[in-house]
């Protein structure tokens, strides 16, 4: 498994939203993604597995977000899907469930939901394998 710096540092983000744009509707992209600025709607990412998003400490998301690869460092307020990697870093503020594969969440970081393993993918049938409803790691 690769560390979180290792995976993040070998990222090319092809599309980046800029600290003063807000977009308002669904966003579907592939490759890679980096949000300093605001969207509300839904991100998708392409089928491929290799996708990455990534939502700095300035960005936010209303709204839920479906991709193999997360990297959180800002706001999101709805769901997270992450097929198989999603890091929380310091600032992250999750208010919404977070569905992963593989996860590494660091102290600061702060989730107002439910973390939900993911087993191969699909959700693990009903059982989160922690459930939290003010969570701060300090």
């Amino acid at each position: 498994m690769f560390s979180a710096k290792e995976k993040s540092s070998n990222v090319q983000y092809d599309t980046v939203i800029s600290a003063k744009t807000e977009i308002t509707g669904d966003v579907r992209f592939s490759g890679g993604v980096n949000i300093d600025g605001v969207i509300k709607g839904n991100l998708t990412a392409d089928g491929s597995g290799s996708a990455v998003l990534r939502v700095s400490n300035k960005g936010r998301v209303e709204g839920d977000i479906h991709a193999p690869n997360i990297i959180i460092n800002g706001e999101i307020n709805g769901n997270i899907y992450a097929s198989e990697y999603i890091e929380l870093a310091k600032d992250a503020r999750i208010t919404g469930d977070v569905h992963y594969k593989a996860m590494e969440m660091v102290m600061g970081a702060s989730v107002n939901g439910q973390l939900k393993h993911q087993a191969d993918g699909k959700a693990a049938k009903g059982k989160p394998v922690q459930t939290v409803s003010e969570s701060k790691v300090d």
